[in-house]
Formats: structure tokens, C-alpha cells, sequence
């Protein structure tokens, strides 16, 4: 059916961009049952609330409105580069870059609209233009960087920050960020908007489940294994949100309010982190419950509610973490 569209039509035309998206609904309508009901409507009222919140926030600033085309279209380059279609695309549509720049730019449409709802027009403006040319970017696997050997600052013990920071560009994002807070200094809210930018590309180091085989290698106990995991990513973790924490603490929040930002802002690293273990090895769900507990940390003041929630979190993920890897680890 796709050679017989071809050869009738380009790749471009709308029959054949209506075909893919409509494609795409249905692997969507899939994923939603495989997931289910339930656990979406716990789940997407707290993303959708967190991540308005977040645009409301960003809109009403000058300069970090402008932020948001841009890490909105980094993190849509980021899940290009690691599309698992994108070689049978390549060889079965050459044309299909069209159908994915259609793709990207409705996914943004939201965030779109919600900048022109907070009268940011230049954002709005720079994200349609951004999203759809995130198309033409080359899969990771064909990045010169993946094909010559890539010189990572981290331990190759921590395959996490090595693959994750490879997939995602993750330490130029880092560096832009320094700048932008170093620039804006004087203002007190700069360095908590550059960890909370900051922490999605963290939480995709974490988005990635390793094979199963990794896991017969584990010397000791469940609890050594997440302890090592621990200490790895949240060294890294507080290493690079360092610069962030020193600016924030030479401003008016100074060091108690600093050390109260670390403080929460690793904890919510490390529960990133049990997450990642407690629904080992479905990327689906996990990534989901990730998403879950960034939605009520960020909603963490708005509703008595949430703070429940969370500690919820704190003290059943740890478990459901251990109890999920002596499964693994005892059946190695």
C-alpha cells in the first residue's frame, strides 16, 4: 500500500501525511491501553497542570519565554535521534521527513497555544518554526559521534550519563545554560529555572532501560546494586547543578535557601532513579511514573493533595525498586 501511494502521489501530499498521522493515532490508542485508563487519569492531569504551570511561569518573564521554543524543540530532537522506526522509514519512505515534520509541529500546536495565550508571539513563532525541522536531523546511531569514539567525562561505570548525555546533547545544553544564568544573575529566579530545565535532561539518562543481562553482573544484594546506582547518579547529578546552586546561593534565597533546593532537587533525582528499577524493564511505564512524580513535584505547593502524593512516592518506590531487582537478580 505505501509502494502504490508512492508511485501515485508525493511524499508530501496530504493523503499520504493524513495516512501517517492517522498511523501514529493508532499506535498512540495502543500504547494508552497498554498503560491503562486508570493510570492515565492519575497521570495526565498531573502533567498537563505541571507542565502549564511551568509555560505560565515562563511566559509572564522578558527573557526566559524565549527558552521554551528551545528546550521544547530540544527535547523533540532528542526523541528524533532515538526514534526505533526511523531506519524502516528511511528505506521504505524516502520522503518521509515531511510526515515527521507535520508530526512534530502538531505535537507542539499545545505549547503554541499557550504561548499565544501569554501573548508571547516571537516564541510561539520560533517553536513553529523549530519543531518541524527537527525532521531533517540524522538519527544518533548516524552522528559522527556515535561512529568515531565519543571521549565522555564520565565513569563508563555511569553508562546512564554516558549514553544519555550522548543521545541528548546534553552537556552543550548545560554549558548554554551556565551562560544564560551567569548572564541574568541578577535575577533570583534564573538559577531555579535553569535547574528545572536542567532536570528533564537528567531524567532522560533515566529513560532507558539497560538489557537484563547487565543486571547478572550486580555483585551483592538489590540494595548494593541501588546504592551504587545512587551514589553514580546523584554525584553526577549534583556535580553539574552545582554552578546553578553556588549562583543561587549568592543571591537573596543565600545558603539555607540553596541547600533547600539541593536538597529537594536531588531527592527528586533519586526518585527518578527508583522509578527506573521499581518498573524495570517496561521504558513505558516508567518513564510515565517519571513523568508522574516531575508533574507533583512541580505541583508540590498548589494543593495540599500533592505533598501526599509525593511522600507516597518517596516511601513506596524505594521498595517496589528492591523488591523488583531481587526478582531479576535472583533469577540470574
Amino acid at each position: 500500500m505505501v509502494l502504490y501511494f508512492k508511485s501515485r502521489m508525493s511524499a508530501g501530499s496530504p493523503l499520504l501525511v493524513l495516512a501517517y498521522l492517522r498511523l501514529r493515532a493508532r499506535l498512540l490508542g495502543r500504547l494508552a491501553r497498554e498503560i491503562g485508563a486508570l493510570r492515565l487519569l492519575v497521570l495526565l492531569p498531573f502533567v498537563f497542570m505541571s507542565v502549564g504551570q511551568a509555560l505560565a511561569v515562563a511566559t509572564k518573564h522578558a527573557w526566559w519565554q524565549w527558552a521554551v521554543p528551545v528546550v521544547v524543540a530540544w527535547a523533540l530532537l532528542g526523541a528524533h535521534r532515538q526514534r526505533g522506526d526511523y531506519r524502516f522509514l528511511a528505506t521504505t519512505a524516502p520522503g518521509f521527513r515531511t510526515w515527521l515534520a507535520w508530526e512534530y509541529a502538531l505535537l507542539a500546536l499545545p505549547i503554541v497555544a499557550v504561548l499565544l495565550g501569554g501573548r508571547a508571539y516571537g516564541p510561539a513563532a520560533l517553536l513553529l518554526a523549530l519543531a518541524p525541522l527537527v525532521a531533517w536531523a540524522p538519527p544518533a546511531r548516524e552522528d559522527r559521534a556515535s561512529r568515531h569514539r565519543w571521549r565522555s567525562p564520565f565513569r563508563s561505570e555511569a553508562f546512564e550519563w554516558v549514553s544519555g548525555m550522548r543521545a541528548t546533547k546534553g552537556l552543550i545544553l548545560w554549558f548554554v545554560l551556565v551562560g544564560l544564568v551567569a548572564w541574568q544573575r541578577a535575577s533570583p529566579l534564573a538559577p531555579v529555572a535553569a535547574l528545572l530545565a536542567w532536570l528533564p535532561v537528567v531524567l532522560a539518562c533515566y529513560g532507558t532501560a539497560e538489557p537484563a543481562t547487565m543486571l547478572a553482573f550486580a555483585a551483592g544484594s538489590p540494595a548494593q546494586f541501588l546504592r551504587r546506582r545512587l551514589q553514580l547518579g546523584l554525584g553526577y547529578a549534583a556535580a553539574t547543578a552545582v554552578p546553578f546552586w553556588a549562583l543561587l546561593a549568592s543571591g537573596p534565597a543565600g545558603w539555607g535557601g540553596a541547600l533547600a533546593v539541593a536538597v529537594a532537587w536531588l531527592v527528586l533525582v533519586a526518585l527518578f532513579i527508583f522509578t527506573k528499577y521499581a518498573f524495570y524493564p517496561n521504558e513505558t511505564h516508567f518513564r510515565l511514573t517519571q513523568g508522574l512524580v516531575l508533574g507533583v513535584a512541580l505541583l508540590l505547593l498548589g494543593h495540599p493533595l500533592y505533598p501526599v502524593l509525593l511522600l507516597v512516592a518517596a516511601l513506596g518506590l524505594p521498595w517496589q525498586s528492591r523488591r523488583r531487582l531481587r526478582q531479576l537478580i535472583s533469577a540470574k
